[in-house]
């Protein structure tokens, strides 16, 4: 019975994220809060029917996400809070992103990107994924809200878990509004930063570095990591940006890195390191990495990159004209490992 279970719980897992996008959408979280309250009256503030609020949050109570106390009377659980937009770990934006039909849509044709190779998305909409956000101011505001909530934990953890003391600037290359390197400085005040990206991905960096107050210790700059990466830093920082590229374009990025690296400079790499053979234990954890697979699948179907092992890595990164020097788990951060990288010898 538990290898049929399984099965039925992954058909599900569509329906499953649905139902946190109806969530989100009709501001359940908010509604519901931490004291027990009556699907009829949570249904009267949402605009919605009460049968079918009650059974939308009996869904939510069987995931894992509300509690159900008596009869129609439910509460949010810790991990229901995630979706209220007002909690300091707030995951909406996520949900609401990685349930847009954006996204999803061209998973429709996974088959037919694992029979040709081929990204799905550019034949769904006719474009590839990034220039399809440059086009929708709307939608790449919510992408760039889904990826600043996706690097909290490891703007948290990152700042300790690397010697950032033995640098003096560091460039965060692709690094959106800003998030993860403002973490990196706050903790390192005798550190100065750059974030490049597009303008598009700038769009909020400016709030994010006013927020924390380091307008004057950041620059940002509004470029193109495939014609140039700026020079001036003595370490550059390149999280959750690799794997959305093939490793001809990986190359490219990271080569335009060691020009202008420094003597003495490092280049960090910040991604999930698939192991050479799956972990058994991955479909069951998601630390473990068995959303690490889904995410492979997801570069495959709507940008064309995929998530890399560590034999991948050395091999764009010697390609690159650089050598690792080492690979380590970023505590607290799951999946993500720290690729340390130099200027390969000779």
């Amino acid at each position: 019975m538990a290898d049929r279970d399984l099965i039925v719980r992954l058909a599900f897992g569509s329906m499953a994220a649905q139902t946190l996008r109806a969530a989100v959408r009709l501001k359940v979280v908010e509604l519901v809060g931490d004291v027990p309250r009556r699907a009829a009256d949570v249904a009267s503030e949402a605009g919605a029917e009460p049968q079918p609020m009650t059974r939308l949050l009996r869904a939510l109570a069987g995931l894992g996400l509300l509690r159900e106390h008596a009869p129609d009377h439910f509460s949010v659980t810790a991990a229901g809070a995630l979706l209220d937009p007002g909690h300091p770990d707030s995951l909406t934006s996520f949900v609401g992103m990685f349930t847009e039909p954006a996204i999803v849509r061209a998973w429709e044709h996974l088959d037919d990107s694992v029979r040709t190779g081929e990204v799905a998305f550019d034949s769904v909409f006719g474009t590839d994924f990034f220039s399809h956000l440059a086009q929708r101011p709307e939608l790449s505001a919510k992408f760039n809200a889904a990826m600043s909530q996706a690097v909290s934990d490891t703007a948290a953890a990152l700042p300790y878990a690397f010697d950032f003391g033995r640098f003096t600037a560091v460039t965060d290359v692709g690094g959106g509004d800003g998030t993860l390197l403002a973490g990196v400085l706050a903790a390192h005040p005798g550190l100065t930063g750059a974030v490049l990206d597009t303008a598009e991905g700038l769009a909020e960096a400016p709030k994010t570095m006013a927020r924390h107050g380091l307008e004057r210790r950041c620059s940002l700059i509004a470029g193109d990591f495939f014609r140039s990466v700026p020079g001036g830093s003595d370490l550059y920082l390149v999280k959750s940006v690799l794997h959305d590229w093939t490793d001809d374009q990986v190359v490219t990025i990271l080569g335009h890195c060691r020009e202008v690296l420094p003597p003495g400079g490092r280049v960090l790499i910040v991604e999930p390191v698939l192991p050479e053979v799956v972990d058994p234990s991955a479909n069951a954890d998601v630390t473990d990495g068995g959303v690490t697979y889904l995410s492979d699948l997801n570069m495959l179907v709507n940008v064309g990159g995929r998530e890399r092992t560590r034999k991948d890595f050395e091999e764009v990164c010697h390609r690159a004209g650089l050598s690792l020097r080492s690979v380590v788990p970023l505590a607290g951060a799951a999946p993500y490992s720290l690729i340390e990288a130099e200027a390969a010898a000779g």
